[in-house]
């Protein structure tokens, strides 16, 4: 028997009456290394022997039976020279096309993949406009960082409508941000947020949005937001969220303050990366806040090509 017909084994007996009762994911696990194997041409032996694992562990992995430890896994990835996203299902390796966009993508600089994701959206139709500036200018960073005010201000000086994407999106729930949260979960508030924010780049070709701080751990919502709008990341110090977030008159974080400080620090450092996509950044602990909103209004007035 030549090497190729090795490769894939037949199911052992009983394997499909089985099959239902098994876990989905597990099943779909196995068929995966049963295909990444075959792909590779490598006997189940030869991929045990190169992952350090016995035949019988791998068999099991293969039809939907073996629950590996990570560690296993990354193992046996090793062996199929493959990423341990190709192996669990990760989508970015679902097809060709995607590995191979992944390939091109994988040792990109942040510039390049800008560059690259943007490209791809205005292929696919999704990336708005191509010009560098929108006339729709969102405002994103944590709360507190002086979204609303600095907003209301600008939308004033621009003559813009100004949005503030919270309250449409308690208009389309009917209750409150904390109440949708509360009631349906972090998953129906993503997309009531979403919802909200097609439907103000729907009705405003003009407009200042002042988005939620938590807006861009969406992907999907964030990206419209970078296709759509200029954006402006407000900045601040942590101790200026904090005691802006209390003056708003939240005085949650004062009953652990030390926790909550520590808390706004880690979310303030886990979204950074995020906010920085913005086009401009304005920080507004620097100055008072007459001084921001002038380095605000001429920053932006600037990126619109609007006189001073």
């Amino acid at each position: 028997m030549s090497t190729e017909e090795t490769i894939i084994d037949s199911p052992r007996a009983g394997s499909e009456s089985t099959h239902a009762e098994k876990n989905a994911f597990l099943v779909g696990l196995g068929e995966r290394a049963r295909a990444l194997r075959a792909r590779r041409g490598m006997t189940r032996k030869a991929v045990a022997s190169s992952a350090g694992v016995s035949e019988r562990h791998l068999a099991n992995l293969e039809y939907g039976e073996g629950n590996a430890s990570i560690l296993v896994l990354l193992q046996v990835a090793g062996a199929l020279q493959c990423s341990l996203a190709e192996l669990i299902g990760d989508i970015s390796t679902s097809s060709p096309e995607w590995l191979l966009i992944r390939e091109l993508l994988e040792r990109a600089d942040e510039a390049s993949l800008r560059k690259a994701r943007i490209a791809i959206g205005q292929a696919l139709g999704t990336g708005g406009s191509s010009a560098i500036a929108n006339p729709r200018v969102a405002l994103v960073g944590l709360r507190g960082a002086g979204k609303s005010t600095l907003g209301q201000m600008l939308a004033d000086d621009l003559d813009f409508p100004f949005v503030e994407l919270s309250r449409e999106i308690e208009k389309f729930a009917g209750c409150s941000v904390a109440e949708i949260q509360a009631l349906y979960g972090m998953n129906a508030y993503r997309r009531y947020e979403r919802r909200a924010l097609e439907e103000a780049i729907q009705i405003y070709p003009e407009a200042v949005i002042a988005t939620p701080g938590g807006l861009v751990s969406d992907p999907a919502t964030f990206n419209q937001l970078l296709s759509h709008c200029t954006t402006v990341w407000l900045q601040a110090d942590p101790e200026d969220h904090m005691k802006r977030v209390q003056a708003q008159g939240d005085l949650r974080p004062m009953a652990a303050s030390k926790e909550a400080m520590e808390d706004l620090k880690s979310i303030l450092a886990g979204r950074a990366a995020f906010y920085s996509k913005s086009q401009l950044s304005v920080d507004t602990s620097a100055q008072q806040l007459d001084a921001t909103f002038q380095l605000l209004r001429g920053k932006v007035r600037e990126l619109l090509q609007l006189p001073g």
